[in-house]
């Protein structure tokens, strides 16, 4: 199951339980896919439940590639993630709390899973009004959150109702 957060206008979508249940998964690690344990120094950002990791937390480190159309754009990058299963965004009416602040970039994608020239960054704050400024542009279908230093996927934003690519799966680094 997805974890969802709905605004009015919004769906915001944190990693699916199903891929993180694979990529906790023996058949994962056998598998050769760079997977790494450890405890959170603090401030990690966790992409089961968008929020920061607490100092101690048994948290894992990965690659993961959003879920697109076979597109030139598809990659994969390192995400954080609670170790076991966490219930997923303790909130569910807005932007993860812990991120308000957090510069961002948003980047657009078109129904053939493009990068779309409504791509922008984002300073953290008021991020809501500037994703929606993305969404505005008819041709995108979805949007994805990223780290303006490190480039990794912070999370999965869509029109309420619209339900973007297929749900996100996991690549081979």
């Amino acid at each position: 199951m997805t974890a969802v957060v709905h605004t009015k206008t919004l769906t915001i979508r944190a990693l699916d339980e199903s891929v993180l249940a694979a990529v906790r998964s023996a058949t994962h690690q056998a598998a050769e896919r760079a997977l790494v344990g450890m405890r959170a120094e603090g401030g990690e950002p966790l992409r089961c439940c968008l929020r920061n990791a607490l100092a101690g937390d048994e948290i894992i480190l990965f690659g993961h590639s959003p879920a697109l159309p076979a597109s030139p754009y598809r990659e994969v990058g390192p995400v954080f993630a609670h170790a076991q299963a966490c219930g997923g965004p303790a909130f569910h009416d807005t932007y993860p709390p812990d991120w308000v602040g957090r510069r961002q970039i948003l980047r657009a994608y078109d129904r053939r899973g493009w990068i779309h020239h409504a791509s922008r960054e984002h300073d953290g704050f008021d991020a809501l009004a500037a994703i929606e400024a993305v969404l505005e542009d008819p041709e995108v279908v979805e949007v994805h959150s990223r780290n303006v230093v490190y480039g990794c996927f912070m999370f999965v934003v869509t029109h309420r109702g619209e339900t973007g690519f297929a749900t996100h799966d996991v690549a081979a680094p």
